[in-house]
């Protein structure tokens, strides 16, 4: 799967996998997993979206502060893309 990431996806990545913590199989989590499901929780939530912020050096408005937007990995780049195109 790493071999067909893209750079913006392993960047997300090494931001949300310490979040998950160190039982999260980095390798199980796809594109379209439901990172809820793989053990994000509300305070989980908030940390990955601050280092995302410190990550990409964006700013979360409040429209995106949502449980769909840090969903999937999938979402999170379209957000994050979305963040840095404006």
């Amino acid at each position: 799967m790493e071999g067909t990431a893209t750079a913006l996806e392993l960047r997300v990545r090494t931001v949300l996998l310490p979040v998950l913590g160190p039982a999260a199989d980095g390798s199980a989590i796809g594109p379209d997993t439901d990172l809820w499901g793989a053990g994000l929780d509300s305070l989980g939530a908030v940390s990955l979206m601050a280092g995302l912020e410190d990550e990409f050096g964006i700013e979360f408005p409040d429209a995106l502060l949502t449980r769909e937007t840090f969903s999937t990995v999938n979402r999170i780049l379209d957000a994050v893309g979305s963040l840095e195109a404006s």
